[in-house]
C-alpha cells in the first residue's frame, strides 16, 4: 500500500505542478459560492504551500459571514488543532513551511477546506502522507458532522487511489472546472 501511494502521490505531484503554471482561473469563487451555504459555522481553511491550490480569497469572503481557522501542527501522529484566522492578522512561520498566527485562538470548525494531491469523484483523498487530515477527520467527526471539501486543480483528479480505512473521505470536491459530490 505504501509503494502504490508513493507512486500516485509522484503522479499527482506532476499533475499540479503543471495546472498550478496554468494558473487556471474560477477555483477560488466556486469553493466561496460552496462556502455560501455555511455562513456562520466556524471554516477551516489553509495558507498555500508549494503548488497548492489558493483558497484564500475564498477565505477572506467567508471571514466576512463567520469565523475561519487555518490548522496548527503540534508533531507527527498528532490531529490538527486550529487557529482563528482574519485577513491581515499577523502570522508566523510553522512546521513544514506552515504560516500560523502569532497568538492563535483555538477553535473547532464545522466546515474544512481540505489541502490534497490526488483525489477521485468518488470521494477518495491522498494528502502528503503525514495522516494529518485524516486524524483530524476522524476525531472532529466522531464528535459531530463535520464537513470535508477537497479543493484542488481538477488535473488532480485520479481514476482511482490507493486508499486504506483509515483515509478519511472527503463531501465534496471544488475544482476550477467543477463542483464534484461524490456518489
Amino acid at each position: 500500500m505504501a509503494e502504490d501511494k508513493r507512486a500516485a502521490r509522484k503522479a499527482a505531484f506532476a499533475r499540479r505542478a503543471a495546472a498550478f503554471e496554468a494558473r487556471l482561473p474560477g477555483a477560488a469563487d466556486r469553493l466561496a459560492e460552496v462556502l455560501s451555504a455555511h455562513r456562520g459555522a466556524t471554516v477551516a481553511g489553509y495558507l498555500p504551500i508549494r503548488t497548492e491550490i489558493d483558497p484564500l480569497p475564498a477565505m477572506v469572503r467567508a471571514a466576512a459571514h463567520g469565523p475561519v481557522a487555518v490548522p496548527l501542527i503540534d508533531g507527527p501522529g498528532r490531529p490538527l488543532r486550529f487557529a482563528r484566522w482574519s485577513p491581515g492578522i499577523e502570522m508566523v512561520e510553522g512546521p513544514f513551511g506552515t504560516r500560523t498566527p502569532v497568538a492563535p485562538e483555538i477553535v473547532e470548525p464545522d466546515v474544512l477546506i481540505v489541502p490534497l494531491v490526488a483525489f477521485t469523484r468518488g470521494g477518495a483523498r491522498l494528502g502528503y502522507g503525514g495522516g494529518f487530515y485524516d486524524r483530524t477527520l476522524a476525531l472532529l467527526r466522531a464528535r459531530r458532522p463535520t464537513r470535508a471539501i477537497g479543493f484542488a486543480f481538477a488535473a488532480q483528479e485520479a481514476e482511482s487511489l490507493p486508499v486504506d480505512d483509515t483515509d478519511a473521505p472527503l463531501d465534496l470536491v471544488v475544482t476550477e472546472a467543477e463542483i464534484i459530490l461524490p456518489a
